[in-house]
């Protein structure tokens, strides 16, 4: 799962997600994400954002990556600013997970499918829970008004 939490003066905050479903190891594909299906949700949170894009990251190998910043600096309307290592608090994707988890604690499913309809159904709630989103940014402490 990737998620940016996307924040706009004077709009609510929106939560933007994708699930890649990993159905078994296959020689030669990435089991996570890849330069490229980060580079998707990026186009897709512009799109649906519709202005520039100032992206707060952590330093996981794939966003730091040769290929993600070519990719980046083909993006005009992109601007990233990696997060300190080791500094899951000021990260508010990180409560995004913790809370997921927590809403997913003893229930049973049986197969990957019925996970991941659950896992969305949770996702979408969280979307439409714009004072969760502004919790999980306020807990950060970072102040992400424009200057």
């Amino acid at each position: 799962m990737a998620a940016p939490i996307c924040t706009r003066a004077g709009r609510r905050p929106r939560l933007i997600y994708r699930i890649h479903l990993d159905c078994g190891p296959a020689r030669g594909r990435p089991k996570g994400f890849t330069e490229t299906d980060y580079v998707r949700l990026l186009d897709a949170a512009h799109q649906q954002l519709g202005g520039p894009v100032a992206l707060v990251w952590d330093n996981v190998n794939t966003h730091v990556s040769r290929t993600m910043r070519e990719l980046i600096a083909a993006r005009l309307w992109l601007t990233v600013y990696p997060l300190l290592p080791y500094a899951p608090e000021l990260n508010p994707v990180e409560g995004v997970w913790s809370h997921l988890k927590r809403s997913l604690a003893n229930l049973t499913k049986h197969n990957l499918d019925q996970l991941t309809v659950l896992v969305k159904n949770r996702l979408k709630r969280m979307q439409y829970r714009p004072g969760l989103i502004d919790a999980l940014m306020a807990k950060t402490g970072l102040d992400l008004q424009p200057p």
